[in-house]
């Protein structure tokens, strides 16, 4: 039995909450145990409109649990995706060095290393990997600081979806135009590697194939769930879709630097200091 729309709207207005105050609250799923992902987009899509309201607005997508890799640890075994707003998404250019990134106003903030593709015309649900490259006319690298309103990580898929698709920030490096080049491109988008540091040590490496098989892949499956859970927005031109970690995600704290290295593909790594 499908949830009412008032318990949607009052659990839509609680993980709000929560996540204004950087605070934590039990799973929706402890609760409700019927709590399922068509409920979760439903109340996503009442934050989604909330947010707007008070005048935050959606400039692209976050793709969640692409990274297979991680699925077991997580307890989640399908990708999610949320909205990202021009509150929490912000250009860096790695020639000005080390950039400073205060955590204040996060929950248990964990970082990720990924891709992400810039959108030029809507894609469509049947399109190949090849035809999404098509819609695309810039990549680049960035950090995703996600973040988890439910203590120490532990939840079901449903309640990720229904917590902003557990995004925090998205710090996005340099655009780097596909141009005329998108052969190269395909072939460099499914065999890149990131190396990721912290404090000058490498701590984990991963390859463009830990992302559901490569960025494109995962662009397509957000394509097709947006068909399903359209969440009040469609993809859009100037979207940024930031494709998923392609390392494993890290808990990060104040005093702690952190830095990537991307091999196979013309985007410059990132340094931060987190604050």
């Amino acid at each position: 039995m499908a949830i009412p729309d008032e318990e949607i709207e009052a659990l839509a207005g609680r993980v709000l909450a929560a996540g204004d105050a950087a605070a934590s609250i039990p799973p929706i799923s402890d609760s409700l145990p019927a709590f399922d992902l068509q409920d979760a987009y439903r109340v996503s899509a009442v934050i989604v409109a909330r947010r707007v309201a008070r005048g935050e607005r959606p400039v692209g997508w976050k793709i969640g649990f692409t990274n297979r890799t991680i699925w077991d640890e997580y307890g989640v075994h399908a990708p999610i995706w949320g909205p990202m707003y021009q509150t929490t998404l912000a250009h860096v250019d790695p020639k000005e060095g080390e950039v400073s990134y205060p955590l204040d106003g996060l929950s248990e903030p964990r970082l990720e290393p990924e891709i992400a593709l810039r959108i030029a015309k809507v894609p469509h649900p049947d399109m190949d990997e090849r035809e999404l490259l098509g819609c695309v006319d810039a990549v680049a690298h960035g950090f995703e600081l996600v973040q988890s309103i439910f203590p120490g990580w532990r939840f079901r898929a449903a309640d990720t979806v229904a917590a902003f698709a557990l995004h925090g920030r998205y710090r996005c490096g340099p655009l780097m135009p596909v141009g005329a080049d998108s052969d190269d491109w395909f072939d460099r988008l499914a065999n890149f590697e990131i190396a990721l540091f912290r404090d000058g040590a490498e701590i984990d490496r991963g390859a463009a194939g830990n992302v559901l098989g490569g960025p494109l892949f995962a662009l397509g499956h957000l394509v097709r769930g947006l068909e399903k859970y359209p969440m009040g927005r469609s993809l859009e031109p100037g979207d940024l879709v930031t494709t998923g970690t392609v390392t494993r995600a890290f808990p990060v704290a104040p005093g702690e630097h952190w830095r990537t290295e991307v091999r196979g593909l013309p985007t410059p790594g990132i340094a931060v200091a987190f604050a």
